[in-house]
């Protein structure tokens, strides 16, 4: 996968975060704490894949710039 590939996956992953945050933001209104328990696990996943990403890029990009 190219550094170009993985900022791509980091972005959709980054939507993905967006999306839940906001889903956890309308379960804490609600009061609904066993559901915002589970999305703070999402959360915690998606978090994790976006930085797994962003680590593939660097080395990606460091690998393409060794001569």
């Amino acid at each position: 996968m190219s550094a170009e590939e993985s900022l791509a996956r980091a972005e959709e992953l980054l939507a993905r975060l967006e999306q839940t945050r906001a889903e956890l933001e309308r379960l804490t209104q609600a009061d609904d704490a066993d559901k915002a328990l589970d999305v703070l696990t999402e959360l915690a996943e998606l978090s994790k894949a976006i930085e797994e990403e962003l680590q593939k890029a660097k080395r990606d990009a460091d690998a393409d710039a060794e001569p």
